[in-house]
């Protein structure tokens, strides 16, 4: 299921980038005393309490509406607020309150988006009155804290999970295999779901961004209950938003987590591009069942050989998906749609594919007589057993003398052998080494 999303907003420069940096617990955001640094939303996961929730950083809002910078900037935020479940807004309790806050509140109170009051740069106990003219902004209670220093983080995000809405589990049955359409705006995705079908069920524009939420569409393809859920950017408000595509990573990543298998959609005329990758790396991450879709393939120039050059330019970019099959096909004209649902219902097969333990260890064993795994001063990695742990993706329990004698390339030997005994097609294989406890090493 799609975890919620919270996003952290505010005037220029009152410490949103540290916050979100102090709650994910890395310096992934760049912060620096000049407004203005943060000018693109940046996604992280955070977990508070055991809920799990999408973060964003946004830059700066700023009331100056002449400047064509400052226009981006409160764009990207909008896009922000528009996805979130919850907003954290982030105020300077030193500086005081601000007309730029009395702005941003407006800016908020138009969304009718739960929100939470953070008063930051309050470092210590003695400053928290300080918070108390936030009052007026009309939020509730102001969470005094310090980003810096960690100090009230706890109570504002107590506060942001009270608000969160609750989880429900999907209602599909087991044997619906849920497909995820994603990739950059304008690659064709609706118009996929629309030709599956057979009618226009998702909204299609040749703008990019024209999908504003994710969809599910239930189909029945000779016997097999999928549903489709075709996700993109943002509808367009008057003006074409700036650097839209980097909207769709959030999406993509709600999507994938409630999805079965997903598609990657590249866009056959523009070729790939760097959100593709992206994309794909979240299902990856993910360890969802994946093939590519080359979309448009009806307007490509092409010649015998045109289809292997692009599927070899896609193993190039995609080094580690060597497994995902590539489909070219055309939403226009129809051209191999329905082979998408073959492979769907092939690779989420895959997915869920359980090897005998006997099987598995005769793979292993032979695999260590042709290719003796590595060594590392004096000592050689032993392989003793191996068992299937679990599947979506299949997951492998290897048990060794030390684990800490494995190497990343004989785990990839071993993921391919193991791929070439039991084919493994469209899915994902994880491998784990562990030590097996007070073992001979004979």
């Amino acid at each position: 299921m799609a975890a919620p999303v919270v996003a952290i907003v505010g005037r220029a420069n009152v410490g949103k980038s540290t916050l979100f940096n102090r709650i994910i617990g890395e310096r992934l955001s760049i912060v620096e005393d000049i407004p203005g640094v943060t000018r693109d939303r940046l996604y992280a996961t955070g977990d508070w309490n055991g809920v799990t929730f999408h973060l964003i950083d946004t830059g700066g809002i700023e009331m100056d509406e002449s400047d064509e910078m400052e226009n981006l900037i409160r764009v990207q935020a909008q896009l922000a607020i528009d996805e979130a479940d919850v907003i954290i807004f982030l105020v300077d309790g030193r500086a005081g309150l601000t007309v730029q806050d009395e702005y941003v509140a407006e800016f908020l109170r138009r969304s009718k988006k739960p929100v939470v009051l953070g008063v930051n740069k309050l470092d210590h106990f003695s400053h928290h009155a300080q918070s108390y003219e936030f009052y007026s902004l009309g939020f509730g209670d102001p969470i005094p804290v310090s980003a810096e220093h960690g100090t009230g983080t706890g109570d504002l995000l107590d506060a942001v999970v009270d608000l969160v809405p609750p989880s429900e589990p999907e209602e599909t049955d087991e044997d619906t295999i849920r497909i995820a359409f994603i990739g950059r705006p304008n690659v064709g995705k609706s118009s996929l779901v629309n030709r599956l079908v057979g009618e226009n069920r998702v909204m299609v524009s040749d703008v990019a961004g024209t999908t504003r939420d994710a969809i599910d569409t239930p189909l029945e393809f000779e016997g097999q209950k999928y549903v489709l859920v075709d996700t993109a950017g943002v509808r367009r408000r008057g003006k074409v938003y700036e650097n839209i595509e980097r909207y769709s990573v959030l999406r993509a990543m709600r999507a994938i987590e409630r999805a079965d298998v997903c598609f990657v959609v590249i866009d056959g005329k523009r070729g790939i591009a760097e959100q593709d990758k992206k994309v794909a790396g979240y299902a990856l991450d993910a360890g969802c069942a994946t093939a590519f879709l080359v979309n448009k393939w009806d307007i490509v120039d092409k010649d015998d050989k045109t289809a292997h050059r692009f599927e070899q330019e896609i193993r190039s970019h995609f080094p580690f998906m060597r497994w995902a099959p590539v489909l070219f096909v055309s939403a226009l004209t129809g051209q191999r749609v329905t082979r998408i649902l073959h492979i769907a219902k092939e690779i989420a097969e895959n997915h869920v594919m359980r090897v005998q333990t006997s099987a598995l260890n005769r793979v292993l064993a032979d695999a260590q007589i042709s290719v003796a795994p590595p060594s590392t001063k004096g000592r050689r990695l032993k392989l003793y057993y191996g068992t299937q742990a679990s599947v979506k993706p299949p997951t492998f329990i290897i048990f060794v003398n030390d684990q800490e004698l494995s190497h990343f390339s004989y785990e990839r030997y071993l993921e391919n052998q193991l791929r070439e005994a039991f084919g493994f097609v469209g899915t994902p294989i994880r491998i784990r080494m562990r030590t097996r406890s007070q073992t001979s090493e004979d």
